[in-house]
């Protein structure tokens, strides 16, 4: 088994676990070197629920934070193993998982083994899935049999944010908006009803639509609304009777489940319109003096999440919760991902004195 050295830079143990192939699915080996560098440390209560990692201090403090990071990765795109580049004199870590986010976890892997007295109680998570199914994300089914460890007074997720702080998130739903049509045959259109042109209204109301920027608690949330897949066709010689258009909304979070639902179907009027995912979003909770402090304590100025996080499990529940990782949204998944190494190391000395009040 790969055993994990946190006695060295939070930057190659980065390299260390990007090395560690985790694609979504495939993550027990990861996690088993997790497990087995946390299992060891006196200071952490440990629990595993499959590939999910918890460790916890119990030091009797006045507040609790949850600091939360996935393990898995999307697919490898001869993009392993990691490597150091150089661009415009900064040096960068390249590679699957760099941005999208183990460079966040390293940074919490360290520092959850090395700091054994906080000024609060710290719930250390890293958890599987993410990258796929909400149905199997690892805090889904940590929730479900464990709900106590979600408790806290703030919570982060070591996301990919440029080594700023996001507060919150946008909300997500898909939908799919149908037309329906008579077959025929092609040579005799007249006779049949062709439900893909049907559907030319659907794309001039998505290509008509100008996004709303919405102000949540100071941030400022840019929303989305466009499609993204049209299935439509029988064959070559026939005039279809279906044709789907799937339309993803991307609302800010002063939104709830029932007002994005509205939206759609507004916009869609006329049209048969089924939600078939939504996830609401989070505000930012900026105003927890926690929340704050810790602004303050790693110099960093909130800007909005416009994607969708886990950041969204925690403000359901009420806790205040953010985004705070090195690397750029913009280059996860990318086969270009790559993590400027002063990210890495803004981002521990940043938690590391907020943690320790230094």
């Amino acid at each position: 088994m790969v055993r994990l050295d946190v006695s060295q830079s939070s930057t190659s143990l980065t390299r260390a676990i990007c090395d560690i192939a985790s694609v979504s699915g495939q993550e027990t080996e990861l996690a088993d070197a997790i497990f087995d560098l946390v299992d060891g440390l006196d200071h952490l209560e440990v629990y595993r629920d499959g590939d999910t990692i918890v460790a916890r201090t119990n030091l009797g403090r006045a507040q609790r934070v949850v600091i939360a990071g996935h393990i898995d990765t999307v697919p490898i795109n001869n993009n392993v193993p990691t490597r150091d580049v150089e661009i415009d004199g900064a040096e960068y870590l390249w590679g699957r998982g760099t941005v999208d986010m183990k460079g966040g976890v390293a940074v919490q892997l360290k520092l959850a083994a090395e700091l054994t007295d906080p000024i609060v109680d710290i719930t250390w998570m890293w958890y599987d899935h993410e990258e796929v199914d909400a149905d199997l994300n690892g805090l889904t089914r940590l929730s479900r049999t464990r709900p106590d460890l979600f408790e806290g007074d703030f919570a982060i997720l070591g996301e990919p944010s440029n080594g700023q702080v996001e507060g919150g998130c946008n909300g997500n739903l898909r939908a799919i908006v149908r037309t329906e049509g008579v077959r025929s045959h092609s040579a005799r259109a007249w006779v049949g009803e062709n439900a893909i042109h049907k559907a030319a209204p659907i794309l001039t109301r998505l290509a008509e639509h100008r996004p709303r920027e919405i102000e949540v608690e100071g941030l400022v949330y840019r929303e989305g609304l466009n499609a993204v897949r049209i299935s439509g066709g029988v064959a070559g010689n026939v005039i279809p009777d279906l044709c789907e258009v799937e339309v993803n909304f991307r609302f800010a979070p002063s939104r709830d489940a029932d007002e994005a639902r509205r939206f759609v179907n507004d916009v869609f009027a006329g049209f048969d319109v089924e939600v078939i995912d939504l996830a609401v979003g989070a505000r930012p909770g900026l105003d927890a003096p926690i929340a704050q402090d810790f602004v303050a304590a790693v110099g960093a100025e909130p800007r909005p999440k416009y994607g969708w996080t886990d950041v969204a499990r925690f403000s359901a529940l009420g806790v205040p919760a953010v985004n705070y990782g090195p690397g750029d949204p913009h280059l996860a998944h990318h086969d270009e991902e790559r993590v400027p190494v002063a990210q890495i190391e803004d981002v521990e000395r940043g938690l590391r004195a907020w943690l320790t009040g230094a």
